[in-house]
């Protein structure tokens, strides 16, 4: 599958390409889809890249200068991976390793290269594992068994450090559960209206906070900037889930 080529998303062909989360085209995808292209259209201009092989399936690469990451983090002058996402039918093909060159050609000139991941695995989160053994190191540790992975070009540069709000997991001193997210995934949107809703219906105070740039993100100091959930102010987890998985999750919790 190598042999597929890959296909930078810019500008010019935003409208006819696909961005390989929300591919059908029944009206739900079509409408998740164009939430993430106005999104796209918007972040080009700042540096942000988006590839992927010309495939019909998850398979792509989003970076950009850690200065306009959607994440709190401190990382001057490196490149931050935003979603780096290899689906399981393209495993083992040595396609994932190919997007990862492609980034680290585009950020020579950097100090390296930052993402985050996780001790444990999570959903939506790069495998330490295979990060490590692609060169990358842990440089910083978070809440939730977060950690910051780093490959570094420039052995001078500083290494990249989560902001302490997000290391320790605390945004503020609301008492309600905070639902906060972007339109970097297309479907953040709706899932964290599914779950808010389903936390007012089981008696829960809720606020909502959609990320409208890179510095909202550094200055509400939100751990993970696709999704974020806060209970009282403190970090619980980064999975968006269906309304029934949810309330369990929630009955877990103690509501």
């Amino acid at each position: 599958m190598q042999d597929e080529k890959i296909i930078t998303l810019n500008a010019q062909n935003i409208a006819t390409e696909h961005i390989c989360c929300a591919i059908g085209n029944d009206s739900e995808n079509l409408s998740r889809a164009n939430t993430k292209k106005e999104w796209l259209k918007k972040e080009f201009s700042k540096g942000h890249v988006f590839k992927k092989f010309d495939v019909r399936g998850k398979c792509f690469i989003e970076y950009c200068p850690a200065e306009q990451a959607w994440f709190s983090v401190n990382a001057d002058g490196y490149t931050f991976i935003q979603c780096f996402w290899v689906s399981g039918k393209f495993k083992g093909t040595g396609m994932g390793a190919k997007l990862l060159e492609e980034c680290e050609k585009d950020s020579l000139n950097t100090n390296g290269l930052v993402i985050i991941s996780s001790k444990k695995k999570k959903p939506f989160v790069s495998d330490k594992k295979y990060m490590l053994s692609k060169g990358f190191s842990v440089c910083d540790s978070g809440t939730g068994d977060f950690e910051l992975l780093v490959k570094k070009f420039n052995p001078q540069a500083a290494d990249p450090r989560f902001t302490d709000s997000a290391r320790l997991g605390i945004i503020n001193q609301s008492q309600a559960m905070t639902f906060i997210y972007s339109d970097m995934c297309p479907f953040a949107p709706v899932y964290s209206k599914i779950m808010a809703n389903t936390a007012q219906e089981m008696g829960i105070a809720v606020e909502t906070i959609k990320l409208s740039s890179p510095e909202h993100a550094r200055q509400t100091g939100v751990l993970y900037g696709i999704f974020s959930l806060y209970d009282k102010g403190r970090f619980i987890t980064n999975e968006l889930m269906t309304e029934e998985k949810f309330r369990d999750y929630l009955k877990k919790l103690g509501y």
